[in-house]
């Protein structure tokens, strides 16, 4: 894993010219090293992240644009434009975009573990099948749940 380096990630750049489509929605990777990695995320209306735990990092998401509706650590709440999320490490969280618009935000886990790897993987998968993702996801420190009753 590389060292950080001084220097700007322009708005509409990533690194390296990634862009990876994860469940419906595309993620731009800005920065990564072992303690932190952070993405650009936009999800289409209708897309969501189903409920997981990451049981070695913090995750954030700091929402630019549009409405988000979440499930943490067992209840609903949403986040507008300007809102900080933090969905610490091992509490359950589902993250949903049921506003009929698309949402931006930028996200970032702590330390990295093998996030990274795991957003290549699932890029690469075809198709992205629910049983394939959780898989491959539970080799990565990610642990899909069964959806919120």
């Amino acid at each position: 894993m590389k060292s950080e380096t001084p220097g700007i990630t322009r708005a509409n750049e990533g690194l390296d010219g990634i862009v990876w489509n994860i469940l419906g929605q595309t993620y731009v990777p800005k920065h990564l090293t072992e303690h932190s990695f952070s993405w650009h995320a936009t999800f289409p209306p209708d897309t969501f992240v189903p409920p997981h735990i990451h049981p070695t990092q913090d995750e954030y998401l700091y929402i630019l644009e549009g409405r988000l509706d979440f499930w943490l650590d067992g209840q609903d709440t949403h986040a507008n434009p300007g809102d900080l999320v933090r969905l610490p490490m091992g509490k359950p969280h589902g993250i949903f975009n049921k506003s009929g618009a698309t949402a931006k935000c930028l996200f970032w886990v702590s330390p990295t573990g093998k996030l990274y790897d795991l957003f290549w993987g699932i890029h690469n998968m075809s198709p992205q099948t629910p049983n394939a993702v959780v898989a491959l996801s539970a080799k990565h420190d990610v642990n899909f749940l069964p959806p919120p009753a």
